[in-house]
């Protein structure tokens, strides 16, 4: 019976690089035919409410595909996403969809930075970003340093989804996080959107304010712990 032979190292490299490269051209060329058309929609709330009412049941699991397509194409701001999610969907209901679409995006993410390593960063993110974020490689912290930068409101998380893949952080650990950890981020959106839905201007306006002051102080931090923590 004939053995198959094993491949060279070189071959190996020039697999990965191919599938890292067809995965920059399908990057980019689904961020041009669908993410900005699907910001351009979702910014507008009336629009994205008769699409929502017009799909019936399967709206939900189509917002979940934008969810996720947002997550992978990580260029792609998810806020938008978000407040319309609150808008067409509800507070809680909108609230449950994002985390679904977070979920089932940053496992993805993981996987694939699992599996290609630093060069699928790269695809989005320059090496600099990588290395100002070295001190998610102490294993003794992991844990709660990336449970933290989650947590945080106005943490660069479109980053920080694909740099934790380049870390020992088990994958039952990340699930974990990416369940709990956006839920805080995510509500104040979603119940923003909700309001707007509802007519409730003030209060929306008030939702807002506070979101985009408390994001603030969590860039601030975020940033003195990157300074304090770069080797």
């Amino acid at each position: 019976m004939r053995r198959e032979r094993s491949l060279t190292d070189r071959q190996k490299k020039w697999i990965a690089g191919t599938g890292v490269f067809l995965f920059l051209v399908l990057s980019a060329l689904v961020c041009w035919f669908a993410g900005r058309p699907l910001i351009r929609f979702v910014r507008e709330p009336e629009r994205f409410q008769a699409w929502v009412d017009a799909q019936g049941v399967r709206a939900p699991l189509l917002f979940v595909g934008m969810v996720v397509l947002q997550i992978v194409v990580a260029i792609i701001p998810g806020e938008p996403l978000e407040i319309a999610a609150g808008y067409a969907f509800g507070a809680l209901e909108g609230t449950l969809l994002c985390l679904i679409g977070a979920l089932v995006g940053r496992v993805a993410v993981f996987l694939l930075v699992r599996r290609f390593g630093v060069r699928a960063v790269e695809v989005f993110f320059p090496l600099e970003k990588v290395q100002s974020l070295r001190f998610l490689q102490n294993e003794k912290k992991l844990t709660f340093w990336v449970f933290f930068l989650f947590f945080l409101p106005g943490t660069p998380k479109d980053v920080l989804c694909y740099i934790v893949g380049l870390t020992k952080l088990p994958l039952r650990s990340w699930i974990i996080i990416s369940t709990i950890a956006p839920i805080p981020s995510i509500i104040t959106s979603t119940i923003g959107g909700s309001a707007l839905g509802m007519g409730r201007y003030t209060f929306a306006a008030a939702v807002f304010g506070a979101t985009l002051a408390i994001s603030a102080a969590g860039l601030l931090v975020y940033r003195r712990v990157s300074r304090r923590n770069e080797t």
